[in-house]
């Protein structure tokens, strides 16, 4: 159990498989299969602990990772490394910026069904009633996916005396806020930055920010992606051992 525990702590650290394996005179396979152990076990006590949160904010964003497109059965695996092209995956984190608890986390495409994914996710770890500040890039997906899970039905006054009665619409819901942290780029540099209250008013998002004396901002799960990069060598810029499947 204690080799276990340094084996996992140094893989923790950033250190790769096969280092890890040499260091502590062990088989490649037998870390390999530790690590799996251990990412089961830490998924169980994620899902008994992450419940019933009281947040005030939650920052979302994602990390853009890409994949070695192996098919399995079709050629060797050093073959497909060469021959076949890389495929794009993202990896979308929400984190509480006071308390830098990573709320959810889950690897797929830049899509709609990915954003109402990470936002259930929320939804299934944050108390009952909680509606905390959400703060975002500029990705429209994120609008769709918080109005569906933090919205209502709203009947519409009517207008004129006669006529058809509105149809119900599906609003927010009055607490909600949402914030975005829209980014121009040009020839890969950053040119400027926008603030944009997409749900509630500026007053009530600044009020929850004044707390912590901050301002509308994502640098805390910016942050955390930093950290991934630099902690799992798969999800690097530039990375010899890119992940062969979604899983890894």
């Amino acid at each position: 159990m204690e080799l276990m525990v340094r084996v996992l702590a140094c893989l923790a650290e950033g250190l790769g498989i096969r280092a890890t394996a040499r260091g502590f005179e062990v088989d490649p396979n037998t870390v390999l299969h530790w690590l799996v152990e251990a990412a089961e076990q830490l998924k169980a006590f994620s899902s008994h602990f992450l419940c019933e949160v009281h947040v005030q904010q939650v920052q979302l964003d994602e990390l853009y990772a890409v994949l070695s497109a192996v098919r399995e059965g079709q050629m060797r695996e050093e073959e497909a490394i060469q021959r076949l092209s890389r495929s794009p995956q993202w990896v979308w984190t929400a984190i509480d910026p006071q308390s830098k608890l990573l709320l959810a986390i889950a690897v797929g495409p830049r899509t709609q069904a990915m954003a109402q994914r990470i936002v259930h996710q929320i939804v299934q770890v944050l108390a009952p009633g909680c509606v905390p500040l959400f703060l975002t890039d500029g990705l429209k997906q994120y609008r769709t996916a918080l109005l569906s899970h933090f919205g209502s039905w709203v009947q519409p006054a009517r207008c004129q005396a006669t006529g058809p009665v509105p149809k119900p619409r599906w609003m927010p819901l009055p607490e909600l806020l949402y914030a975005q942290v829209v980014k121009q780029m040009r020839r890969r540099r950053l040119v400027a930055v926008k603030h944009r209250v997409v749900f509630g008013t500026q007053a009530a998002v600044g009020q929850v920010l004044a707390v912590c004396g901050w301002q509308i901002q994502t640098a805390f799960v910016e942050r955390l992606n930093l950290s991934l990069r630099q902690r799992v060598a798969a999800i690097r810029r530039r990375s010899a051992t890119p992940c062969k499947h979604q899983e890894g």
